[in-house]
């Protein structure tokens, strides 16, 4: 009796767990207005052009320089400038990319780009984040495989789980005719991964005067921040952390910024490597060189990128793993 109802069961979950799945899909396509969608969040072409960088990216190989990390990174470091400064790169930052993202774009473009530097752009949010948008983001605009379902059961988030199941099925039975506009609203994309915003000036400069609070930064995304490093490392790729600058008023907003400083030091020293935090060390204004409290308008990017610059000219990409870096 007790082993015909553990067969039913198993029956039972597994027709259950089929009619889930094809119902998610029905549910997902046919079901148009987004408000209606609940717990379904897929987004093909979405914020960012993450769809384009990620199909370009598979027509470069072998830049000087790859930055990696959030939107700080697509909208912070302009291809153009450093082809200017003598370096060829690519652009693989993602809105909102925490660590756990990283990790499945260095295992799939890595080789491909075989850069001789990794600019790697840590933010503080970044490593406070549950990782659920960039989730999203990332199995949206990208060709699927097993990564997906190891950071979908390290994020167990709903959201994540149906659309993890909402694109394979879509990648597995329709054909994907889908081809992103370069030109969305202010954002332009520019070849090299970088998007171009319009330019336009901060408009609320006071947004986070008065505000006090802390960075609660997680265990977990350092762990698959280490693992990123250990992979740069067996690859004998450079590689060098950069705090991208924000608005004085949202940096001195958040109190525990030393805390962030401390950790990011200890991992450049024990990588002899550098962590250069430009927050402070630029003459940026609040509202002449954003265009919202996280991101520089294009004469913020000028400034920024041009000090970058100066930067890596004392760095010898030749060199043995990250032993030159020290000197910045």
């Amino acid at each position: 009796m007790m082993k015909k109802f553990i067969i039913n069961t198993i029956k039972f979950l597994f027709f259950a767990s089929v009619f889930y799945v094809l119902g998610l899909f029905a549910f997902g396509y046919f079901l148009t207005p987004s408000f209606l969608k609940g717990n379904i969040n897929y987004k093909q072409g979405g914020y960012g052009h993450l769809y384009t960088r990620l199909k370009e990216a598979k027509t470069f190989q072998d830049v000087d320089l790859l930055f990696l990390g959030s939107s700080h990174t697509y909208r912070g470091f302009d291809n153009r400038i450093f082809t200017k400064g003598g370096y060829s790169s690519f652009n693989l930052g993602s809105s909102a990319q925490t660590s756990i993202q990283t990790n499945i774009l260095l295992k799939r473009y890595l080789d491909l780009l075989h850069p001789k530097l990794v600019v790697y752009e840590v933010y503080p949010g970044t490593f406070s984040s549950d990782g659920v948008e960039s989730s999203l983001d990332l199995m949206s605009n990208d060709s699927m495989d097993f990564s997906d379902l190891s950071m979908a059961l390290e994020i167990n988030n709903l959201k994540v789980y149906n659309t993890l199941f909402y694109d394979l099925l879509r990648e597995k039975l329709l054909t994907n005719t889908f081809v992103e506009d370069k030109n969305k609203e202010l954002d332009t994309y520019i070849s090299g991964g970088f998007v171009s915003k319009e330019m336009k000036y901060n408009s609320s400069p006071h947004k986070y005067k008065n505000l006090s609070r802390s960075w609660e930064l997680k265990d977990i995304q350092f762990s698959e921040f280490e693992k990123n490093l250990e992979m740069l490392k067996k690859a004998n790729i450079h590689f060098i952390f950069v705090y991208a600058p924000v608005t004085s008023n949202l940096y001195e907003s958040y109190k525990n910024n030393q805390e962030f400083d401390v950790k990011m030091n200890a991992y450049a020293e024990k990588y002899h490597t550098s962590y250069i935090n430009f927050n402070g060390k630029l003459k940026l204004n609040d509202s002449l060189h954003f265009y919202d409290a996280h991101h520089l308008n294009q004469q913020g990017v000028e400034i920024f990128n041009t000090s970058f610059i100066d930067s890596l000219k004392k760095i010898d990409l030749n060199s043995e793993f990250n032993d030159a870096l020290d000197v910045i």
